[in-house]
């Protein structure tokens, strides 16, 4: 993990400073709320429906034992006791008093922690594979690179007011993580037959009002030449990006105007003016790839008796490992991912008590390392099999061992209209309905994969336009409808949900996604997952079977 150094330190405490005197001055009555806004925006600091929000950023997901320790005590000090863990792998405390943000800010300052570029028109937090460092298919660790693009970016005075937010991810690995591909940038390392680095540049993906696959405007970039690649993308975007229309403001919709291969060009020669005097120095690479030098790991057997032991003869934990217990590139080792998906629990939301508790985990069994993935759950990337069932029962203990990675129950839903100013429905409890309908652990196993992601309006927080099973809250006429589509993938296989048919009033939506899964398991072949029947079968036998009662 990388360790701030002092030019960090005084940022975040001269950033911190400065808006305590903001916060003081607004509630002296010296600053009006327009005028307020964008200061509180640069801070993390949104006003929702009940209550100020504060988003704090947490870098390519990536934290310590002591941060999300201080994130409980923040949770139990000045908050309601949890924090809601998002898409973008950042944490949110939903019920925050204006005249405590700078304390709060201070409080995340003393621990490397901050809200900057959590909001407003700037490069947003930085997200990379959640299993960077400790899977053996990736060719290099992501989070070096997501490090120098977060130096970079940060208060990059050319890039603070962009047209739009701007969002970039950076996976290393086949298997995609991070949903680069509806990403602003996508960053995809790979190794070319004699061995040299280089990126894939996936450019203009993106969710909400107009969702878009991003292209790849470049198959093999050497890594050396990434930040002048990127600041030449970045450029291109802030001469012609539409800041005169805020639904045609982000770099998918220019990329489209443009057309992929006039935009490219744009791009290179603006690559081309710049020369490589605007990369990153090599001292300075090996600098922060220093910070993420393997940790030592213990020589041990492949397979662990006491691991397999305990799964002879306990079902639950057996379950938890078939689900939540994932290869390690180290023999002896296996990557924990602790589901925030409990039945009945909100998607992504964890109480300062089991927060504290992943923090004891991480410090005693995980080599004091923490991600946070962008479908909202949580993962202990380096456990020794030996310790698996001590952790197993620490998290049982703490409600936090829910065996359904990647499950039907496994459900992304952002706050909707329980928190957020901008939803039109609720998302929270249509997940909740939906995974109650898929209690029984056994039936959830027999589904397999299968992705349901819930937005409560047409942002898309939720991520519902790469579901398998996307669900998007709607109006109509003061009532709350769900428009649902299926055969989205956030994955390296990303595509777009095509939707089903008319929008279903709140009660009817936990009941056709079961009829959704019943025409599934139906019709699936060998081997299939939900995705794989949708793509061979098309829409037709499940739009028939929900929609029955209509004709």
């Amino acid at each position: 993990m990388y360790r701030y150094d002092t030019i960090d330190k005084e940022m975040l405490a001269d950033r911190a400073a400065e808006f305590r005197s903001q916060v003081g001055r607004r509630l002296a009555g010296e600053l009006t709320e327009d005028q307020f806004k964008p200061l509180r925006l640069m801070n993390g600091l949104y006003l929702q429906l009940h209550a100020y929000m504060l988003r704090i950023a947490i870098p390519y997901g990536s934290l310590n034992p002591t941060q999300m320790r201080k994130l409980a005590w923040i949770a139990r000090t000045y908050d309601r006791g949890y924090g809601h863990f998002t898409t973008r792998t950042n944490l949110q405390f939903h019920w925050i008093k204006l005249r405590d943000a700078p304390d709060i800010l201070d409080h995340l300052a003393s621990v490397d922690m901050h809200a900057i570029q959590t909001s407003g028109n700037c490069i947003r937090n930085v997200t990379a594979d959640p299993y960077a460092g400790a899977t053996a298919e990736e060719v290099d660790d992501p989070r070096v690179w997501a490090e120098a693009i977060r130096q970079w970016s940060t208060f990059h005075p050319e890039f603070s007011f962009l047209p739009r937010k701007f969002k970039i991810a950076v996976t290393a690995a086949p298997k995609d993580r991070t949903a680069a591909r509806v990403h602003d940038i996508g960053l995809v390392l790979k190794r070319a037959r004699d061995g040299a680095l280089g990126f894939e540049v996936i450019v203009g993906g993106g969710m909400g009002r107009t969702p878009h696959i991003g292209p790849t405007i470049r198959e093999f970039l050497p890594v050396n030449r990434l930040m002048s690649y990127l600041e030449a993308i970045l450029r291109v975007y802030n001469r012609h990006g539409r800041r005169d229309n805020i639904y045609k403001a982000r770099i998918k919709i220019l990329v489209a105007a443009l057309g992929v291969e006039e935009f490219t060009r744009q791009v290179d020669a603006e690559w081309l003016k710049m020369g490589e005097g605007a990369d990153l120095p090599d001292t300075e690479l090996a600098r922060i790839r220093g910070a993420f030098a393997p940790t030592g790991f213990d020589s041990l057997p492949v397979q662990s008796e006491a691991l397999e032991a305990e799964k002879a003869g306990n079902a639950a934990f057996a379950r938890f490992v078939r689900n939540n217990l994932k290869p390690h590139k180290k023999p002896g080792y296996g990557i924990v991912e602790i589901s925030l998906k409990g039945i009945g629990d909100t998607p992504g939301d964890a109480t300062a008590d089991q927060m504290d508790v992943v923090a004891d985990l991480a410090e005693r069994y995980g080599q004091g390392d923490i991600r946070v993935t962008h479908e909202q759950n949580l993962v202990l990337p380096h456990v020794k099999l030996d310790d698996v069932p001590a952790v197993w029962a620490a998290l049982r203990d703490a409600g936090l061992a829910t065996p359904n990675i990647n499950l039907v129950s496994d459900i992304i839903a952002c706050p909707g209209l329980d928190y957020c100013a901008l939803a039109n429905a609720r998302a929270i409890p249509v997940a909740q309905n939906i995974a109650e309908k898929f209690r029984d652990e056994e039936r959830a196993e027999l589904i397999g994969e299968l992705k349901i992601k819930i937005s409560g309006c047409i942002n898309a927080c939720g991520h519902h336009h790469v579901g398998h099973i996307g669900i998007l809250g709607v109006d109509k006429k003061g009532e709350e409808f769900y428009q649902l589509t299926l055969g989205g993938s956030g994955a390296e296989d990303a595509s777009l949900g095509a939707i089903l048919g008319p929008a279903l009033p709140y009660d009817r939506v936990a009941d056709a996604v079961d009829t959704l899964v019943d025409v599934y398991l139906r019709e699936r072949a060998e081997g299939e997952r939900f995705l794989d029947t949708f793509r061979r079968t098309g829409v037709a036998p499940f739009k028939e079977a929900v929609y029955a009662d209509a004709h």
